[in-house]
């Protein structure tokens, strides 16, 4: 719901909005003390203890004259609605008190179809993409494809295990954006540190490490064959912000196409089988990350700050993260030397594998190429950080490799030339033939 002042409004810090059905009973209560750091359950979200998982979030949100009011649940079908605004919600604004002076009807039944449309303004299927994904049935076997028109959604999306299959379509990066600041302080682990049963993650891979970090994404996939098509995705945490994903995506056949993806730190997280292809990723820590076997092609990675582009935290039954004609580019004021291609903390992470094939790279790009803790190669021998035909972004030359970590290597021509196919890295799944 949407409420458009003539100035910004102020939000106060008592006084209620509420929502009741034509006979007068309550379906939602928001209160404007809680709105920064409200709680509800998104995607039918189950932790893996199969309780209920709740998200922090807001659910008083203002952009310039405009609040949005976000409520803790789905509304029933066919149903009248009345809303009341508390005069101490919004500051110097007299509330609206009088029954039936807001008042709508939800569309008379669901919409269960393999074609799903969004639009902010109303005029699909749904409002936002969580609501076209929650109308998916769960244990799905059928491709369901999810349009997301031209637009602003500002929302968390998350989809749970039992809803593969799905497409999720936007009108093309820029034009289709979703966004939010969701992050580690919200709802990952600094928030749940002491969290209990329900906050634990489902589908873990590193026992200790993943326990409640994957509830931190701006767009969370524990669904396998999920693809994701033609929009942006932008984590809107600032620089400091704490980690905080722009997508995450933990199980089998994930395909990213033509997608801009946006944040800081840990921007793409990756635990399963994944594919991107003609996208743009940007960030400054570890922002393509995860423990899952990664394919990118044909895709700029851009640096935001000093920092690290990539971190893989696969283990020796796997391989980590493919690089294939990718284009490392900079944001200005990023220094000279100041990134390095990937990094690992090899006394935990022995087999770590990072591969940058044909990649054009710009100077922030330090001569020493790669970073490992402690830094002994020593210590690294099941190390693969690997890397062939690399050119300077500006000349087309030849990168001088000479200061390159010593226990990387440059491949040959025959083993680039095996590493460059995904269906081989991807273990025979071949996303391009979809």
């Amino acid at each position: 719901m949407k409420i458009t002042f003539p100035a910004p409004p102020t939000l106060g810090s008592s006084g209620a909005i509420e929502v009741r059905r034509a006979d007068g009973t309550l379906a939602d209560r928001v209160e404007a003390a809680a709105a920064k750091a409200d709680k509800k359950n998104i995607g039918a979200a189950v932790s893996d203890t199969g309780l209920p998982h709740d998200f922090s979030y807001e659910s008083i949100m203002i952009e310039g004259n405009t609040a949005s009011v976000y409520l803790h649940r789905q509304l029933e079908y066919g149903q009248e609605y009345h809303v009341t605004v508390d005069p101490e919600v919004f500051a110097g604004f007299g509330g609206v008190r009088e029954a039936g002076r807001w008042s709508f009807k939800t569309r008379k039944r669901g919409v269960q179809s393999r074609h799903l449309t969004v639009s902010g303004a109303g005029t699909g299927d749904f409002c936002t993409v969580q609501g076209a994904i929650d109308a998916v049935p769960t244990g799905n076997q059928s491709p369901v494809t999810i349009d997301v028109r031209p637009g602003v959604y500002t929302e968390i999306v998350y989809v749970r295990e039992d809803r593969p299959h799905l497409t999720v379509r936007g009108a093309g990066a820029g034009r289709t954006v979703i966004q939010y600041a969701n992050n580690d302080l919200r709802n990952g682990d600094k928030a749940l540190s002491n969290g209990g049963p329900a906050d634990v993650c489902p589908r873990r891979v590193l026992e200790t490490s993943d326990l409640h970090n994957c509830w931190r994404a701006m767009f969370g996939v524990d669904a396998a064959d999920f693809r994701l098509q033609n929009l942006t995705l932008h984590n809107t945490t600032p620089d400091g912000g704490s980690q905080a994903e722009a997508f995450r995506g933990n199980n089998e056949r994930i395909s990213l196409e033509r997608v801009d993806l946006r944040s800081r730190q840990d921007t793409l997280r990756l635990q399963g089988k994944g594919f991107v292809t003609g996208s743009r990723i940007s960030g400054d820590t570890d922002f393509v990350w995860g423990t899952g076997t990664v394919f990118i092609q044909d895709s700029v990675l851009e640096s935001t700050d000093a920092g690290y582009i990539s971190q893989s935290r696969n283990d020796a039954t796997r391989p980590g993260a493919v690089f294939v004609r990718t284009r490392l580019t900079r944001a200005p004021g990023v220094p000279d030397g100041s990134v390095v291609l990937s990094r690992s903390a090899v006394w935990r992470f022995t087999h770590s594998q990072a591969v940058f094939i044909d990649t054009e790279m710009d100077g922030h790009i330090a001569p020493v190429g790669w970073a490992i803790d402690p830094n002994d190669c020593a210590q690294a021998q099941t190390l693969s950080f690997w890397e062939y035909g690399s050119t300077d972004l500006t000349t087309g030359r030849a990168v001088d490799t000479g200061q390159r970590l010593p226990c990387s290597r440059q491949l040959t021509a025959a083993e680039a030339e095996k590493w460059s196919d995904p269906s081989f890295v991807l273990g025979g799944w071949d996303p391009r033939s979809r």
